[in-house]
């Protein structure tokens, strides 16, 4: 215990992420922030009140923030800081349609965590994520290891709830895995996709595992179009929550990322959706695997295309 965690961004993401924080009840302190004056001092009342219900010890506190930094010292400290500050997609917008407002407010969010919480491992998951992440990490001139991006966990989950679906099978017979960008050149690897151990390309056509490749990639937009309001909350928040808690336990768990990488598959100089061993300092290192000749092709394609966004992120 004694470790902090702060959550910038008190909508439904945010909030949901500070929920699964505080109650895996391996933090002291979970701070949640956020623009709208009451609103993350309300849901830490509230998530408090839920301690007693759900036998969890984690303090949560809310603090409001302001254009100029008001409020911030209450992330003083924190050990993991997970960013969902920015506007949701609207149904019929891509990521990329959200990258010139998003970047004021997570370059603003950055500045003060620079200030505030210096030792801080930054998981960034406001969208588009690879461009923001790489803002972040500019705004706050961190070690690159130390900032990253959530993306593949959640691709991957949805591509993995999309298989077992499709197969009747548990969820946790299905072993699965998404690289590259979180968005339009993101790279489901089904040549690392099993199924109780069976390769998926045994169990599946080509033609239905790339109807599932197409319905993960385009998984968070589905939610967006049902929901006529907002975005997904509950697998994001997952995903966040499982990764501030791999960096919180220092566990070494290999999970997919938007990371820094220099080198590995051939490919340098952009934060782009690979495996990673995370550990206290964030990225203890990047996990390169064989990858098929298609597969890797995909990867070096989604690494210029975010490479073009990401230099165009460092005016903004």
């Amino acid at each position: 215990m004694g470790k902090k965690v702060t959550v910038v961004g008190a909508g439904f993401y945010g909030s949901t992420t500070a929920q699964r924080l505080a109650e895996y009840d391996i933090f002291e302190t979970v701070v949640l922030t956020d623009i709208i004056e009451g609103k993350p001092a309300g849901l830490a009342l509230d998530l408090n009140q839920a301690r007693a219900i759900e036998g969890y010890e984690t303090k949560v506190i809310g603090a409001s923030t302001g254009p100029n930094g008001e409020g911030y010292e209450a992330i003083e400290g924190s050990d993991v800081v997970v960013v969902t500050a920015g506007l949701p997609r609207k149904p019929g917008m891509s990521r990329m349609d959200l990258l010139e407002v998003n970047a004021k407010i997570v370059r603003q969010v950055a500045e003060n965590i620079k200030k505030y919480a210096p030792n801080a491992v930054v998981i960034v998951v406001s969208n588009p994520v690879d461009e923001m992440t790489a803002l972040a990490q500019l705004a706050t001139q961190f070690p690159k290891n130390q900032v990253f991006g959530q993306a593949g966990v959640l691709d991957t989950a949805r591509f993995t709830n999309f298989i077992a679906e499709e197969l009747n099978v548990p969820v946790k017979s299905v072993k699965a895995l998404t690289l590259g960008s979180h968005g339009d050149t993101m790279v489901p690897v089904p040549s690392r996709c099993t199924v109780d151990g069976k390769p998926l390309s045994d169990l599946l056509p080509a033609d239905k595992i790339e109807e599932l490749v197409v319905r993960t990639r385009n998984g968070g937009a589905e939610v967006v179009a049902l929901l006529k309001t907002g975005s997904a909350y509950y697998a994001p928040s997952a995903a966040a929550a499982r990764m501030a808690k791999a960096v919180a336990e220092d566990s070494g768990e290999v999970v997919p990322v938007c990371a820094w990488v220099d080198g590995e598959y051939g490919i340098s100089g952009v934060y782009l959706g690979v495996e990673a061993e995370l550990g206290a300092t964030g990225i203890r290192k990047v996990v390169e695997d064989k990858l098929t000749d298609s597969e890797l092709a995909g990867l070096k394609e989604a690494a210029e295309a975010v490479r073009a966004k990401q230099a165009d992120v460092a005016g903004l």
